[in-house]
């Protein structure tokens, strides 16, 4: 299956796994949590890793989150994937598989999702750890940080969540890598149909697969590609932690996946589209947007992605907007819907500053560059005409 090209693997990956008589086309769901073997001869080979099979759903494996994990890892040319219960739990195992403990040092992109920005300054700060927040385009600065201090992990983001800024992979792992840290990517944004991080020297891909990969907002889910070697890490920390996904999330998620191509594309084409569009729009200060060719990073982006696109998300600049008019806005939206995700085949608009990025301080998010007239829209499969139309009604209505 590595050989076939994506549109192929997205529909078969995972699929038509050994599962003894058992000889369908889309893999059951299996909600059994546990197994029984012929003998306690087999049970003791597969307990101790000498056999492959099914012990313990909830904590061990699961054939149906296997198949999901199967065509994750194929998608995103790894070796292996995990399943957990979402995003963030993603990113907290990987951390921890990392090595981010109590005298730790790690280093994060200063403008990653608000959760990260929480999870790493908060929780992880508080257990111990030093975490050193940078600018992921001062490359110098980045050098400079890992040079001085002994960095167990470097954790960026593909595409920056909500400015899109596009980080140099390649580069990054390069400088990571010379140091001895791990260099872990949260490749939500882009799916593995725009980036294979691993491809440029990631050590570990997360993605929230609630958003672009199961592509309904039906399910929460998360997932990380990465290594055998570490994935086998991860499971045994998970072990401990108990964070698994459960079947039914996986098949949903796993449904979703098969069409994760067609629904990018026209995604990524409306994205380009409405940032475009809005680009010329009186009442728009500034819109990110990674495939517009005056982006900064748009050299680098036309290369992470092999020309497929900037993704779905973008963001813009309100002129002169503070709350209340944001709020006019929001409220006048009548087929974008004002909800608190992305990657859906529906458009959604989203408010950072009161969601994605509510626990920062205002000082946190302004120094960031998340002003009060920012807002993020994730583009759906609907006609760019429609979406354009909505937001150009939702604008007038400013005057």
């Amino acid at each position: 299956m590595k050989n076939k090209q994506f549109n192929t693997r997205a529909v078969h990956a995972g699929e038509r796994a050994n599962l003894g008589n058992v000889h369908s086309v889309v893999t059951p769901i299996f909600p059994s949590v546990g197994y029984t073997f012929a003998d306690s001869t087999e049970l003791d080979a597969v307990l101790g890793g000498e056999q492959p099979g099914y012990v313990y759903s909830p904590r061990y494996a699961n054939p149906t989150v296997a198949a999901l994990e199967t065509a994750v890892a194929n998608l995103e040319s790894a070796e292996a994937a995990i399943a957990l219960p979402s995003g963030m739990a993603a990113i907290h195992l990987a951390l921890l598989g990392a090595g981010a403990r109590a005298g730790s040092h790690v280093v994060v992109a200063a403008d990653v999702y608000g959760a990260t920005y929480s999870l790493v300054q908060g929780i992880f700060s508080e257990l111990g750890a030093t975490v050193h927040l940078v600018d992921v385009l001062d490359l110098a600065e980045i050098e400079a940080v890992l040079a001085q201090n002994k960095v167990t992990a470097l954790l960026v983001e593909t595409i920056s969540n909500p400015l899109m800024k596009v980080a140099d992979l390649p580069r990054l792992a390069e400088l990571a890598h010379a140091h001895n840290a791990r260099l872990l990517v949260d490749n939500t944004f882009c799916s593995p149909y725009l980036c294979n991080p691993i491809q440029f020297g990631a050590d570990m891909v997360i993605h929230s697969a609630t958003k672009f990969i199961s592509g309904h907002g039906d399910v929460m889910a998360g997932i990380m590609a990465t290594s055998a070697e570490l994935k086998e890490e991860m499971t045994r920390l998970n072990k401990l932690l108990g964070s698994s996904l459960g079947p039914f999330e996986a098949w949903l998620a796993h449904r979703g996946l098969k069409t994760l191509p067609l629904r990018m594309r026209q995604q990524c084409q409306n994205a380009l589209e409405i940032a475009s569009w809005l680009q010329s729009h009186p009442k728009i200060s500034q819109v990110h947007y990674a495939f517009l060719p005056d982006h900064p990073q748009f050299e680098l982006m036309n290369q992470l992605s092999g020309g497929n696109g900037g993704g779905a998300v973008l963001s813009f600049e309100v002129k002169n907007a503070g709350k209340s008019e944001i709020f006019a806005l929001l409220d006048a939206l009548q087929l974008i819907q004002p909800a608190t995700s992305l990657g859906d085949i529906y458009s959604l608009m989203l408010y950072p500053a009161i969601s994605s990025h509510r626990t920062l301080t205002l000082g946190e998010r302004h120094s960031l560059g998340i002003g009060d007239g920012l807002l993020r829209l994730s583009t759906g499969i609907e006609d760019a005409a429609d979406i354009q139309a909505d937001l150009a009604q939702a604008l007038a209505i400013l005057d």
